[in-house]
């Protein structure tokens, strides 16, 4: 009866070992996924500080959502560092009027994210009003408790 006993024991306490192991796996998930959650909002907190700085000209908005390293493809193949990409923004060469993202995707890794969207925007460039649909990857990188823009690709959509 004694062995009955231990061995009766024996199984519930494998039985609830492995109940704790599964909630601790669990949380542990729960803990991480949160965590990604967390750095990805913020990452699209950045790029609606970039969409709006670039609606708005404002050039100390623009120059505190990038980097100082900055290189800014354009889908023509133009390149521009920091100071030509505020410049341009900021002196109305380049006049978005209204910027839409759509189909975002964020993925961060570490201190780098890497931020893919459509831009459909209206323009005014020059007096001259448009349209432009382009395919956009930005490159962020976390700076101190801040992500900067450090790259961005544009291309033509199919």
């Amino acid at each position: 009866m004694q062995e009955n006993i231990m061995y009766i024991a024996y199984i519930l306490a494998i039985f609830f070992m492995k109940r704790i192991l599964v909630f601790l796996l669990l949380a542990t998930s729960t803990m991480i996924l949160k965590a990604q959650t967390g750095a990805e909002s913020k990452v699209a907190a950045a790029v609606e500080k970039l969409r709006l700085a670039m609606v708005s000209g404002n050039r100390a908005d623009l120059e505190s959502v990038a980097s100082k390293e900055l290189s800014y493809g354009h889908s023509s193949g133009k390149l521009e560092d920091f100071a030509t990409f505020v410049e341009t923004i900021a002196s109305g060469k380049s006049d978005f009027l209204s910027i839409d993202f759509t189909k975002q995707t964020i993925k961060v890794s570490g201190k780098t994210a890497l931020v893919r969207h459509e831009l459909h925007a209206k323009t005014n460039d020059g007096g001259k009003p448009g349209e432009v649909h382009l395919g956009i990857l930005l490159v962020w990188q976390k700076d101190g408790k801040e992500w900067k823009l450090l790259g961005r690709q544009a291309y033509k959509l199919p």
